[in-house]
């Protein structure tokens, strides 16, 4: 009979640790197993150089080291709607095998932090981490960016139910309770299957108040229906679309309901068809802007973060621009006290998603600060539409609607000026309209000058 060894044996007969030898496995620095399931041969196993076992180790890392290792990959501070990572997620990237298991409780194991490391260097970590680790019911409401109570309202109309439970022992609280776990996806993908809902008004809603989901009635069981235009709603398409699809994909789902005029489909079944087909994607975060600003007068400067930025252009010169947005509670600190000084901080630029990088020449003030639905920090900043510039890229101006004369001539300035308004941009000018756009860059001379007219 040949002698043969599990992981145990194999390490206690090189007098190496087992973590060592799970490593050396993982990272094929030893054989595969030759002798049956997770064992080897004697021979393969004194083969073995156990110098370079034992070298190829380093820690091994815990659970919770793993964790806000990618938390911190994640973004300093979190990406609203981003629970933070736990040692039981870990966990749970062992069990797919993206880490491998090195020792410890299954559940929170050992890590190698190198292997940790090339995780987070991924940059589809966060639709990895909504692909394989599941969430509790607080971390979904987190995911969402809602109360938990919204969260229990969605599971009450059954547009999400648990994909497996966890028992956790609240040793203060009543000892073991069994807490529900929902697929990552499933929770991620809820504002686009239900685009019915405003899911902005959701996630801004105020504290203490009534859910805004309170009044709709759950669906029944097995009877989730959507029409043609409601899977266009879904996919961004018209019903002429969908119909086309239907049409032309023989496994496009068949009609559950209403009528060869108004056929409904079950919703489930669409949306798996439109994920198989890359009709919709799983969002795997919220869009970002980056705000920087500058005090007037005291040169202090503010690069920020707002997560889900909205940001809403006013039509007339004399109203307000406003810009909201998610933020940590310190950056909202600074940018408060920034915008208090003087006569309110200068935008030198802000890159949203939707419109062209934006500069403010003065005016801004923070204008609400409050915690919301979501449980985190918005913030909303304004100032005066009329000072609203578009930067152009690469000149140190930028782009405005309408420029000056130059308020501090020079001999050396020569080039012919815009007369129609002051430094600030107008939404509309009687001169010119509202589409003139000309090119204004800074001139050594002084002032503002049209690029077209550089070499004047």
């Amino acid at each position: 009979m040949h002698e043969s060894y599990d992981e145990y044996g194999a390490a206690s007969r090189l007098k190496v640790t087992v973590a060592a030898w799970r490593w050396a496995v993982a990272s094929h620095l030893v054989p595969a197993a030759d002798a049956g399931p997770g064992r080897w041969s004697r021979a393969v196993v004194l083969a073995v150089d156990a110098e370079a076992v034992r070298a190829a180790l380093r820690g091994p890392a815990a659970a919770f080291w793993a964790a806000e290792r990618l938390n911190e990959a994640l973004g300093e501070p979190l990406p609203f709607g981003r629970p933070r990572v736990t040692a039981a997620a870990v966990g749970h990237l062992v069990r797919v095998g993206y880490l491998t298991h090195l020792g410890g409780d299954a559940d929170s194991p050992d890590v190698h932090p190198d292997q940790v490391e090339a995780l987070a260097r991924r940059r589809d970590l966060p639709a990895l981490l909504d692909r394989h680790v599941p969430l509790g019911p607080d971390q979904s409401a987190v995911r969402l960016g809602v109360r938990r109570v919204d969260f229990d309202r969605v599971v009450d109309l059954g547009w999400i139910a648990p994909t497996g439970s966890v028992e956790i022992d609240y040793k203060r609280q009543g000892g073991v309770t069994r807490v529900p776990l929902y697929s990552a996806e499933d929770v991620a993908l809820l504002p686009v299957i239900r685009p019915e809902v405003d899911w902005r008004e959701l996630r801004t809603v105020a504290p203490g108040r009534r859910s805004p989901l309170s009044g709709l009635t759950p669906a029944p069981e097995g009877r989730d229906l959507v029409l043609m235009t409601g899977i266009g709603r879904i996919a961004g398409v018209g019903r002429a679309a969908v119909a086309n699809w239907r049409r032309r994909h023989p496994d496009f789902p068949a009609p559950a309901g209403g009528t060869d005029t108004h056929p409904q489909f079950d919703r489930s079944a669409v949306v798996a068809w439109l994920l198989a087909h890359d009709k919709v994607t799983v969002p795997s975060g919220v869009p970002s802007a980056t705000l920087v600003l500058r005090a007037d007068g005291a040169g202090k400067e503010l690069r920020c973060r707002l997560d889900d930025p909205w940001l809403e252009l006013a039509t007339d010169a004399a109203a307000d621009d406003r810009l909201s947005g998610w933020m940590s509670d310190q950056e909202a600190e600074v940018l408060a006290a920034l915008a208090t000084e003087g006569e309110g901080a200068a935008v030198r630029r802000l890159a949203a998603p939707g419109t062209l990088p934006l500069t403010v020449l003065g005016g801004a003030r923070v204008t609400d600060r409050s915690r919301r639905g979501g449980g985190g920090l918005r913030v909303t900043v304004s100032w005066p539409g009329a000072l609203r510039g578009h930067l152009a890229p690469g000149r140190a101006g930028g782009q405005v609607r309408h420029g000056v004369p130059c308020n501090a001539p020079s001999p050396e300035c020569q080039c012919a000026h815009q007369t129609c308004g002051g430094i600030v941009p107008t939404p509309y000018c009687p001169e010119h309209g509202s589409v003139a756009e000309p090119v204004m860059e800074w001139h050594p001379g002084g002032g503002i000058r049209c690029a077209a007219l550089r070499g004047h």
